[in-house]
């Protein structure tokens, strides 16, 4: 049988060279915009997170960006927590609304719709994290053409 003849990895150590950059460093032109959809149900996987990350990173770009929230989006942008509201209940927990208010924090916009809130998952607008703004179902395209028409940066969010 073959000997293992290498040392066992450790904290510290790395495999890729992480800080060779390929591609140049873009940055927003003055007035450029992004938007990143959601349509995925929060917890559902790492997407919801992965593009949230992605729009800090394009607002810091100078980008002006939004993020809208739809259909199962709106999960991403509730108040949740155990036992009570911000709690966090397990590691990770409240990763959305960190990153949601990180952006915001940072001048972002986020916007939901109302009527998934309300109709698909049954909540109000008091239980959007404070900063988002409820936008009727009919917004939901205008903020995309919008956006279009403004030749931004679109990121669309689905999983099915």
């Amino acid at each position: 049988m073959p000997a293992v003849s290498q040392e066992a990895h450790k904290d510290g150590d790395y495999f890729v060279d992480y800080e060779e950059k390929v591609f140049e460093d873009v940055k927003a032109a003055p007035g450029e915009k992004a938007l990143v959809t959601f349509h995925t149900v929060a917890f559902e996987g790492s997407i919801g997170l992965v593009n949230i990350l992605n729009a800090i990173r394009l607002n810091r770009k100078g980008f002006e960006t939004s993020i809208l929230l739809y259909g199962p989006g709106v999960t991403l942008g509730i108040q949740r927590g155990f036992p009570k509201l911000g709690d966090e209940a397990f590691p990770g927990h409240q990763n959305f609304a960190v990153n949601l208010n990180k952006f915001m924090n940072e001048g972002g916009k986020v916007f939901a719709c109302r009527f998934a809130l309300q109709a698909l998952y049954g909540h109000g607008e008091p239980s959007l994290l404070p900063g988002i703004t409820p936008i009727a179902p009919q917004d939901v395209l205008d903020c995309i053409l919008l956006h279009k028409k403004a030749n931004a940066v679109i990121l669309d969010t689905w999983t099915v």
